[in-house]
C-alpha cells in the first residue's frame, strides 16, 4: 500500500471482530497500511459501513485481543499530533459531498484513538481494473474512452476537496474505487500523515514509489495541488502503461521517462500522451497549477475527438462476401447448355 524508509516496527493486531465502536459493531479487517486499519461494520440498522481507524505502526502498537494502543512515551507528541490531523481531516471530509470522493458520515475518539465512519460500496480498485487488464497483454491496458471519463469524474471530486484547503497525497490506482457503473471515488487522504511528517522532523515519510511527486521527498518542499496533480499523472500513466512510472527520486538523477512516455503514443491519442507528460514534469511550476485547469484540458480534448468523429463520413458497409454454394450458382449459370457450341 505504502511505502516507509526506516526501522521496521513490530505490527499492531487489528481490532477483535464483534467490537463495538459507539454505534457500530466490527465485522472484518478489509486493509491496514503504516497509519491506519480500514474495518467492515454495521451500524445500528444493520447497514455495512467502513471505518477506518488511526493507529501509525511507528509510534504505537496494540496487542492481540486489545482495544487501546500501547504509546510509548518518546512517541506520544507525535501520535497525538497526528491523532489532531486525523480529527481534523476527518471533520473537513464530513463536509464535503461529492459523489467522486469518499463520504465521511461520521467521526469520533475513543480507545485512546480517532475513528472515520465513511460509506461502504461494491466495486474493485482501479488497480484491479489496471491488473485484469494487463493479465489479457492488450495494447491499450485500459481503453482511452474508460480513461477519460474516469479520470473526468475523478477530478471533479479532487476539485472539491483542494476547494476545501485539503490536499490527497497519495492519489494512485489502489486508492481510487470504481462502484460497478465505473464511476469513481477518492479514498484513503493522506493529509493528516503528511502534515505530521512535515512537523515532526524524527517522523519518516512514507510514500508510494512512482506516484509520489519530487517534493514529497523533500522534508522542507512547498507541497499544493501540483503535488496531488502530479500523482494524478502517474495514475494516468499506469492505466495506460500498467505499471507506475519511474520513481520520482530516481528520475532527477537518471530520467527515463522520456522513452516510456513515447511508447504510449502507438496506443493512444497524442493529447492524452501530452497530458500524462504535462503532469509529470518534476519542476511543480512547470505542471497544471490546479486541477481546474487540468480538467478543463482534458474535457476540450475529449470534445475535440468527439466532433472529429462525428465530422467523418460513415464507413459504407462491406457487401458479404459470397458463399461458395452462391458461387457454384454463379460458375453454371456462366457455363454453356448442354450441345450448344461455343465460339
Amino acid at each position: 500500500m505504502t511505502e516507509s524508509k526506516g526501522t521496521t516496527q513490530p505490527k499492531s493486531a487489528p481490532l477483535p471482530v464483534g467490537t463495538l465502536l459507539s454505534n457500530y459493531r466490527i465485522v472484518k479487517k478489509l486493509a491496514s497500511g503504516g497509519f491506519s486499519f480500514v474495518y467492515l461494520a454495521t451500524d445500528e440498522t444493520g447497514a455495512p459501513v467502513a471505518i477506518k481507524e488511526y493507529l501509525p505502526s511507528s509510534l504505537a502498537r496494540r496487542n492481540p485481543g486489545e482495544l487501546i494502543p500501547v504509546v510509548p512515551e518518546e512517541n506520544a507528541p507525535a501520535f497525538r499530533l497526528g491523532l489532531k490531523y486525523f480529527f481534523e481531516e476527518g471533520r473537513s471530509l464530513a463536509r464535503i459531498s461529492h459523489p467522486s470522493v469518499v463520504r465521511v458520515v461520521n467521526f469520533f475518539r475513543e480507545n485512546a484513538t480517532v475513528y472515520m465512519v465513511m460509506n461502504y460500496e461494491l466495486g474493485k480498485t482501479l488497480q484491479e481494473h489496471v491488473l485484469a487488464a494487463r493479465q489479457q497483454g492488450r495494447a491499450k491496458v485500459l481503453r482511452e474512452h474508460f480513461i477519460r471519463k474516469v479520470f473526468h469524474d475523478l477530478m471533479s471530486g479532487l476539485r472539491e476537496v483542494h476547494i476545501h484547503k485539503l490536499l490527497h497525497l497519495d492519489i494512485k490506482p489502489g486508492n481510487i474505487y470504481l462502484r460497478e457503473d465505473e464511476s469513481p471515488i477518492l479514498l484513503d487522504f493522506g493529509a493528516a500523515r503528511q502534515t505530521l511528517t512535515m512537523e515532526a522532523a524524527r517522523f519518516q515519510p512514507m510514500y508510494t514509489p512512482g506516484f509520489a511527486a519530487p517534493e514529497l521527498y523533500g522534508k522542507h518542499s512547498e507541497l499544493g495541488p501540483w503535488t496531488d496533480i502530479y500523482s494524478l499523472g502517474a495514475t494516468l500513466y499506469a492505466c495506460m502503461a500498467g505499471m507506475p512510472p519511474q520513481e520520482a527520486n530516481q528520475r532527477e538523477k537518471d530520467d527515463r521517462m522520456g522513452e516510456a512516455v513515447l511508447r504510449l503514443r502507438s496506443s493512444y491519442t497524442n493529447g492524452l500522451v501530452d497530458l500524462v507528460e504535462w503532469c509529470l514534469r518534476l519542476t511543480p511550476s512547470e505542471r497544471p497549477q490546479s486541477v481546474f485547469r487540468l480538467q478543463k484540458e482534458l474535457r476540450e480534448q475529449t470534445n475535440a475527438l468527439g466532433e472529429q468523429a462525428a465530422a467523418q463520413p460513415p464507413v459504407p458497409a462491406e457487401r458479404p462476401a459470397p458463399t461458395s454454394r452462391f458461387l457454384t450458382l454463379l460458375r453454371r449459370r456462366d457455363e454453356p447448355a448442354p450441345g450448344a457450341s461455343v465460339e
